[in-house]
């Protein structure tokens, strides 16, 4: 009885130490698999923050690569605009030199103008002053031989007959003078023209019709369609 009493105690105790190895085990192994758990979760980490350093680089390599675009591109660009504006700068240069050279051109030929108007002017004064002398000396030269006439007439001794005939071939001689010179007298007989006659004397009688001649005071004269001088007469109205 003792023996199996010891049997059995040692039984149990050996139970006993194998439920608590067993225990033991147990428990390390939980330690083991936590540890082994919080070390992969470690490594997860690391790797995490591995891959977003390498993705932080992987931005920063990619955004410093588009900085450099973008430089370059800038740099592209200041340049086309500095070869632009040195293209566009000559061809303003190109056009001032050009409208310069036009001004230039436009002053010489209006002092050009300038210096041949004042020719103009000068050579048509003259000539207006040759035109009038012309005139005149073609006038004179058709009136002087009736002043001659009235000198002569003047001179010679006579009664009143032949001092009236010498008048009156003097008057005659005018006349075919200022025909030679294509003035005619204006006709003033019948009714009253305002564009040829001026009117210095009105009276009421009923033997005239309305604004007709009655009386010419001083003939009137006229060279084609130019009036030299208006007839003054006196009217009817």
């Amino acid at each position: 009885m003792d023996a199996q009493n010891i049997k059995k105690e040692c039984a149990e105790k050996e139970n006993s130490c194998c439920g608590e190895d067993k225990n033991s085990v147990k428990d390390e192994k939980v330690d083991l698999d936590e540890e082994l758990q919080k070390s992969d979760k470690e490594n997860v980490k690391d790797e995490t923050e591995v891959d977003y350093e390498e993705k932080a680089d992987d931005e920063t390599e990619v955004k410093d690569d588009g900085n450099n675009e973008k430089e370059d591109e800038l740099k592209e660009k200041r340049i086309n605009l500095q070869k632009e504006l040195k293209k566009e700068n000559f061809k303003l240069k190109d056009e001032n030199n050009k409208i310069m050279n036009e001004i230039k051109a436009l002053k010489d030929r209006l002092s050009r103008t300038k210096a041949e108007y004042d020719n103009f002017r000068k050579r048509t004064s003259k000539e207006k002053e040759g035109i009038y002398s012309d005139a005149c000396k073609d006038i004179l030269k058709e009136v002087l031989p009736v002043l001659d006439n009235l000198e002569r007439a003047v001179k010679v001794e006579g009664n009143a007959e032949d001092l009236k005939k010498g008048v009156e071939m003097t008057v005659k001689q005018f006349n075919t003078a200022l025909e030679k010179l294509n003035v005619e007298e204006i006709p003033s007989e019948g009714k009253f023209n305002p564009n040829v006659h001026n009117a210095v004397m009105h009276i009421e009688d009923d033997s005239y019709d309305k604004n007709f001649i009655v009386e010419v005071f001083q003939k009137g004269y006229k060279r084609d369609d130019k009036i030299i001088r208006y007839s003054m007469v006196k009217v009817a109205n």
